[in-house]
């Protein structure tokens, strides 16, 4: 029988206190949860500090008790969700949209599969790299030709 997922062991906004292997407690609200990971998100409220709240990535095969300290959190506890504008979408709908257009440049659709590779690998290493036909300028000095080995270059 499967166990079940993480969001109905460790629900979202339940203040909740676990004991994790080595008898150490940790007391939060449930942020969220990863069932790739197996992870659990608390999310503790600091108070007398500039810190708003304090973090904890739990694992959750680390939990030896788990005790509901409440159900729902009210609202002081829980956790608020973050206000999302129109102008924000719209500003990382464009800074997407300019990255995936910066990306498509760099890809050489008469290049083998091996060359392109190279390239990507040269473009993170060295910032500055450019197809020229088939070949591949690096920082304007060094031109690789296919295949694109060593002694291509």
């Amino acid at each position: 029988m499967s166990r079940p997922a993480l969001w109905q062991t460790y629900p979202v906004n339940s203040l909740l206190e676990l004991t994790l292997k080595g008898n150490e407690k940790v007391k939060g609200v449930v942020y969220c949860t990863d069932e790739v990971s197996q992870t659990v998100v608390l999310k503790k409220s600091l108070t007398h500090t500039t810190l708003t709240s304090e973090i904890f990535v739990v694992q959750a095969n680390a939990v030896m008790k788990k005790e509901v300290v409440l159900e729902n959190a009210d609202e002081k506890d829980s956790v608020p969700l973050g206000i999302v504008t129109k102008k924000a979408l719209e500003q990382q709908e464009r800074r997407a949209v300019k990255l995936a257009e910066e990306a498509l440049q760099h890809i050489n659709q008469q290049a083998s599969p091996a060359g392109q590779a190279v390239f990507d690998r040269l473009l993170k290493a060295c910032n500055q790299v450019e197809w020229m036909n088939d070949s591949i300028l690096v920082l304007n000095q060094i031109q690789v030709d296919p295949p694109y080995g060593v002694e291509n270059c």
